[in-house]
This record gives structure tokens, sequence and C-alpha cells, in this order.
């Protein structure tokens, strides 16, 4: 097992643990690097060598073969006698900034979400890029005593996209939309790269599963259809049509992609094969190939210490 580890001009040459987590439904990636209280029975000191703010890479892998695995930013640091914890996020850390108050849109004219996105972009640093294939536009707009952050969360809570940083750049996507998939697909085979299952495989017919398609009309009307069954998980969809009539069509389509003969869960590997959210996985089951499928990664979970190195992949939708 091996880490690079940076935190500003520092190299962390002595490691407890570490931990990463990312999520496309959670607005950004996190990191907790765990160092020792002491060394060679002497406290060891970071507070005159790191701060809040500095640049943070992490690198974790085998011997010929590391992976970057974060980067970002130190956001807290705390520390007590038997060890020091460095909390950092993603490029998110720098959105905690207020933004000039200003409506865009109208009812005449309305705004687009990428539009919105991109003057966004431009309040907070303009080396940010954005991805957007999201077909949503806003009637009004309105950025009122907010900081980027706050205005990000209202985003994803009315649209309920993936919104999530990779590297410098935002993307915001319908929830398993093309512009969704990072193309990388990975397998993990139950015999044999795969440490733990939480895995339930679960048939179209036994699901209790309702999808709610909502449009707002330019009047500010709120239009819904739905289909399915109540008592279960419940799939929301906030769509931008011209076409009313369609939603109920709408709803049948998104219904028929969620429920499926398939996995839902997590599994656990080593720290190989490298995989994150928006890369897909292909689940082999050799003793029962009637389960075998490809699956969206939603969310990973990487720990490395001296116990060893894990990759926790929690799956979506079947693809």
């Amino acid at each position: 097992m091996k880490y690079n580890i940076t935190i500003g001009e520092y190299r962390v040459n002595t490691l407890k643990s570490v931990s990463v987590k990312k999520s496309v439904e959670q607005l950004s990636d996190t990191a907790i690097i765990t160092l020792p209280g002491t060394l060679l029975n002497h406290p060891l000191e970071v507070n005159d060598k790191i701060k809040t703010g500095d640049p943070v890479r992490i690198e974790l892998g085998y011997d010929g073969d590391m992976n970057e695995e974060f980067t970002g930013y130190v956001k807290r640091i705390k520390t007590d006698d038997t060890e020091i914890t460095i909390e950092c996020e993603d490029e998110l850390y720098l959105w905690d900034i207020g933004v000039k108050d200003k409506q865009y849109g109208s009812k005449t004219a309305p705004v687009s979400l990428k539009t919105i996105l991109q003057e966004l972009v431009k309040q907070v640093n303009p080396k940010y890029k954005v991805e957007c294939d999201y077909s949503f536009n806003y009637q009004a707009f309105t950025f009122s005593k907010a900081t980027a952050l706050d205005v990000l969360r209202k985003i994803q809570d009315e649209t309920k996209a993936d919104i999530y940083f990779k590297g410098t750049t935002l993307h915001v996507h319908p929830l398993y939309g093309n512009g969704s998939w990072s193309g990388n697909t990975v397998k993990y085979d139950l015999a044999k790269n795969v440490v733990s299952a939480s895995l339930q495989y679960k048939k179209a017919s036994d699901q209790k599963l309702k999808v709610e398609i909502e449009y707002k009309t330019p009047k500010g009307e709120t239009k819904k259809e739905s289909i399915g069954v109540d008592g279960g998980k419940v799939i929301k969809k906030v769509i931008n049509t011209s076409d009313v009539s369609s939603l109920q069509k709408v709803a049948e389509s998104e219904y028929n992609l969620w429920c499926y003969d398939g996995y839902e869960g997590d599994l656990t590997g080593w720290l190989i094969p490298f995989c994150q959210p928006t890369d897909k996985v292909e689940i082999i089951d050799k003793s029962k190939q009637y389960k075998n499928g490809t699956y969206y990664v939603i969310a990973t979970d990487v720990s490395f210490s001296e116990s060893g190195g894990r990759r926790k992949v929690t799956i979506g939708r079947k693809v």
C-alpha cells in the first residue's frame, strides 16, 4: 500500500488513516486525514505548517498503481493528545462567499439554468467551467443576501439534478442523464475482487416504487403526474415542457427506467480497481449469471489505514 498526500507546501510522511467520500447526491466531496498526535514521543506540531484554505491532494493505491482520490482544501483542523484530524472539502469550499443581489428572467423572458450558473461562476471565480445539459428554465430567479453555496443548494433542491465538481468544472445534469456518465466501466466479480457486499436482488414485480413528474407553468402553477405505488421509494423529477399532456408518458418512461430486475445496495472491494461516482460497475456472479448487470455508481467511500485499503461502492439505477 502506498500514499502520496500533500497539504499546502508539505508532504505527509506519517499517517494514521484517510477517508474520502464522494457522491453525486451531495454537493461536495470530502476527505478526512488523521495524523498521530505524537511522533517519537514528541507532540506532532502542525499549526505552524498548515492552515484552513491550504490546497490538498490525496493519492492512494499500491506500489506501481496509484490514483488521485481527492483534491480540495483544508476546511478544519482538530487536535487532541492522541491524533490530529484534518477535514477537507473539494472546490465547494471556495463557494461559501456572498454574491451580488440580482434578479434574472421574467414571465415573458424566462432564464435558463445554464445562464444562471454561468452568471454565478463569474462572481465566484472565472476559472470555473460549467457543464450543464439540464433543460430547465426559470420565470424568475433571484440572488438575495445569498452565498454562491446557497444558490447551488437551492438549484439542487428545486431541480433534483446531480450537481458535483470534477476539478474546476461544475457539473449539473439530470438524474442519470447522459451527461452524468463518465464513460468508465469497472468490473466487480463477486467471487474474485469483492471483499463484502450488501446487495439485494429485486424483481420488478416485487418493487414498491412511485415516480412523480412535476412541471411549473409560466403562470407559476404546478402540474403533477405520477405512476406506481405508495409505501416505497419515490423518484421525483422536474421537467421543462410545453406539452403538459405528455407528463403521464414521461412518468411512465421514467418508471420503466427504474423498475427492473436487478440489484440495489453496495459492495466493497480493495483500492483497485479505481472507481468513482459517474462510473459504471459491471457486477459478475458466475454462479447465478441471470443476476449479472451493469449499474451507475452514485457514491464511493474510500478508507485507508494500517488495517488495509477499501473502497465501498454504492450503486444506483441499472444501465
